[in-house]
């Protein structure tokens, strides 16, 4: 398929995601709808006058071209459907964009995924489970999703970061900006271990009416989406309810009845539309997932010889047990480009293992 298309798909006025797919599945590819005719376009079901003259429109391609420069400037990927990139958790939901914009180093298509939601009031319960929880899920290997917003958001994200474990922001706008500003600093920790995604093209500014379609996103990357602190109403309750109609697991802690952000997830366990848990060992049991051993760093075989970079980075990741590419960087004082180089060929000799998210940890 032709980029350039696919993404001039995404600025046609009136085409979402479902029409999108349509008109793919009717035409063959993206290329094949621009260069059909107005007749062509519009026989085909759903597509009327309008929306033929929308696809048509010669801005359409123009913007997209602007695109296309801004994403291989900033070496962003673009995943599309049918690119075996492209999250299959959410490919499989029907209303999944055709394509979306990424940048970081984890794996979309992680054996285990988890969304983690709830109220942008966090109060200090909220926090306190938000932590806890994801220290105890850091030996399951798993990759935790949210939406970079304010509140228990913002704290999935920091507590991932805080235990090494690879964190996903699904944005609401362009990969030309981060909202809030307060989260820049984050986002950019974020982007070597976890990641940025986004359906909407730079330019697009945080919306509120893109915020919906958002947390449909954020319930699709995932096998269980987990409401840790929620209002009666809001943005949690609503990506649970998403995460329901894709028939994946909906988990909840439940709280105060006289709570205000216990309320949301009060609710959704009493409707069943939520799991009852209050911590990791009630989500393996759910999952049916154990947590992953990892193994004691052995001694360093006797017929391995370490050159003095090597013997230096050896022994800070051995005192670590795990340890960022970064960190190691601050530690040892060196350029990355110096320590990436050390780095492979300690791999090569089979001393050290790479995690996801360019963790480092002994073999």
């Amino acid at each position: 398929m032709s980029l350039l298309h696919q993404i001039a798909l995404t600025y046609v006025g009136g085409v979402g995601p479902m029409t999108a797919r349509h008109l793919i599945t009717q035409f063959g590819d993206a290329k094949s709808v621009f260069s059909a005719s107005k007749k062509q376009l519009m026989v085909t079901p759903g597509i009327g006058n309008r929306l033929a003259e929308n696809i048509l429109a010669p801005q359409v391609l123009r913007e997209a071209e602007n695109e296309l420069r801004f994403v291989q400037k900033h070496d962003i990927q673009v995943l599309s459907l049918g690119d075996e990139r492209y999250p299959k958790r959410l490919a499989d939901c029907p209303d999944a964009p055709v394509l979306i914009y990424y940048k970081g180093t984890a794996d979309l298509n992680a054996p285990r995924i988890i969304s983690i939601v709830g109220t942008r009031n966090a109060t200090s319960y909220g926090k306190a489970i938000c932590q806890e929880f994801i220290r105890e899920l850091s030996p399951y290997q798993v990759t935790i999703v949210s939406g970079l917003a304010y509140g228990i958001d913002s704290y999935a994200h920091r507590d991932a970061l805080a235990n090494q474990v690879p964190t996903v922001g699904v944005l609401g706008h362009g990969l030309d900006r981060i909202y809030p500003t307060t989260n820049r600093e984050m986002a950019a920790r974020m982007l070597d271990r976890g990641g940025l995604i986004t359906e909407f093209p730079s330019g697009t500014n945080p919306d509120r009416r893109n915020f919906p379609m958002r947390n449909r996103i954020i319930a699709g990357l995932a096998d269980v989406t987990v409401v840790v602190e929620a209002a009666a109403r809001g943005g949690a309750l609503i990506t649970a309810e998403i995460a329901n109609t894709y028939n994946r697991d909906v988990c909840a802690f439940p709280g105060s009845i006289n709570r205000e952000f216990s309320a949301g997830c009060n609710y959704l366990i009493k409707t069943n539309r939520a799991h009852l848990i209050t911590g990791s060992k009630d989500l393996e049991y759910l999952m049916n997932w154990q947590a992953v051993e990892e193994p004691q760093p052995a001694q360093l075989p006797l017929h391995v010889s370490l050159s003095p970079n090597e013997r230096q980075t050896h022994d800070i990741i051995k005192a670590a047990g795990k340890i960022s590419i970064d960190e190691l960087s601050r530690q040892l004082k060196w350029p990355q480009s110096k320590l990436a180089i050390t780095l492979i060929e300690m791999e090569m000799k089979g001393i050290i293992a790479a995690l996801p998210g360019k963790i480092y940890r002994l073999l």
